[in-house]
């Protein structure tokens, strides 16, 4: 009987437009969907990967999401100094085939989703234009978000405003402002007349 062999591990870093965070891409899928830990706690009921993260001094945030983890680095930390270890942390984990997340996040998720639809603030009135910004986002402004190691994610939408939520590399970078402003804005005013502002929030 033939052994199948696996093939190797390969893991690359790609820039992203936050200088915290590096993104790791592996040539594996680590996770069908986005799991966002920006806290060690979290990280420790869900994800095995993201809690040996966490355990390292100069970590600060893991964003894992199809075949790739976001990693937000310590303030104080150099990237030159810390990336290549990281790098070889994070091929050693995915080839030892240890759980990337847990099972039961995904309904943990969706619960925490549907709570967050539930609270979704904005009025009946607004039903339609809300249903349009989030059709947009998710259309053009997610897979582009995804491209540089982040996440948006609609959260609600008074008086005209739209309220975002940023994860992954997005989440305190100081140039998702501008992509925020510029980008999203820009498109969601042109394609919702109704739209004045767009917000970011903390998640």
């Amino acid at each position: 009987m033939e052994t199948a062999i696996k093939s190797p591990v390969l893991i690359y870093t790609e820039q992203t437009p936050n200088p915290e965070t590096l993104k790791f891409v592996t040539n594996r899928m680590l996770y069908q969907g986005t799991a966002d830990f920006r806290t060690a706690e979290m990280a420790e009921k869900y994800s095995p990967l993201a809690k040996v993260l966490f355990d390292r001094e100069e970590v600060n945030g893991v964003y894992i999401c199809n075949n790739f983890v976001t990693v937000t680095k310590q303030p104080d930390r150099n990237w030159q100094e810390i990336m290549l270890e990281l790098k070889d942390f994070i091929k050693n984990y995915v080839e030892s085939g240890e759980d990337i997340i847990i099972a039961g996040f995904e309904e943990v998720k969706e619960e925490l989703e549907a709570a967050h639809e539930a609270a979704i603030d904005y009025d009946e009135k607004d039903a339609e234009i809300v249903a349009k910004i989030k059709d947009l986002i998710n259309t053009y402004v997610k897979p582009a978000v995804e491209m540089d190691g982040g996440n948006i994610e609609f959260n609600k939408y008074v008086d005209g405003n739209v309220y975002v939520i940023m994860q992954g590399s997005c989440s305190g970078c100081p140039s998702s402002t501008v992509t925020l402003k510029s980008g999203i804005e820009g498109m969601l005013k042109r394609m919702v007349p109704e739209v004045k502002e767009v917000i970011a929030e903390m998640g």
